[in-house]
């Protein structure tokens, strides 16, 4: 999730200072993705080093307000002309946790598939409570259907990802056993198998 770019978006509606913006991200996400205000912070202090926003003094509480600059608009033009990059994909814990499973001696796979997929249904189950709340035409009322409709369909996804990988452990353990069985065919020609 590109903060420096949804803070920029956020400016170009008008002068605010960091806890400001920390409150506009967060409402118009519907809180999923809460920032740290020090992370605010420290992206207005790197956008301002590279020219894309200006502090304009205080405010009347002593809280430092910023500008986009035209270097800023550009910026945010280029960020919603353009689409989200797939070439480096995102961290994915959840299949980096699995593929560490299968590989470490005694971890029981299915047993971490099955509490991941408890987990998400539940997320998916409330997801979809908070969908049927959400049906306002306002501008919060949409952008906040539209990230619970994205966390619906990840969390779909996800589900059938994990389907996926259980039906693959399954195959993979049948493989096993097939190839085992084999082997000692193989080995053994007094065993049954070899008599044929």
């Amino acid at each position: 999730m590109s903060v420096r770019n949804a803070l920029l978006a956020l400016l170009e509606q008008g002068p605010r200072y960091g806890y400001q913006l920390r409150a506009e991200f967060e409402d118009r996400t519907g809180g999923t993705w809460p920032l740290n205000v020090g992370q605010v912070y420290t992206t207005l202090n790197r956008l301002e080093r590279d020219g894309f926003v200006e502090g304009r003094g205080e405010d009347g509480d002593g809280h430092v307000v910023y500008v986009v600059t035209a270097a800023g608009r550009e910026e945010v033009a280029a960020w919603f002309g353009s689409p989200v990059s797939r070439t480096q994909p995102p961290r994915e814990e959840l299949a980096i946790k699995l593929a560490l499973a299968v590989t470490v001696p005694g971890v029981d796979v299915a047993a971490v598939i099955q509490q991941q997929r408890s987990a998400t249904m539940t997320a998916l189950q409330d997801y979809t409570r908070l969908k049927r709340r959400a049906t306002g035409d306002d501008p919060g009322e949409l952008a906040w259907g539209l990230v619970l409709d994205s966390l619906v369909f990840t969390a779909e996804a996800e589900i059938r990802w994990l389907d996926h990988c259980e039906a693959r452990l399954r195959r993979a353990a049948t493989e096993r056993r097939t190839s085992s069985v084999e082997a000692v065919e193989t080995a053994d020609p007094s065993s049954e198998g070899a008599h044929r």
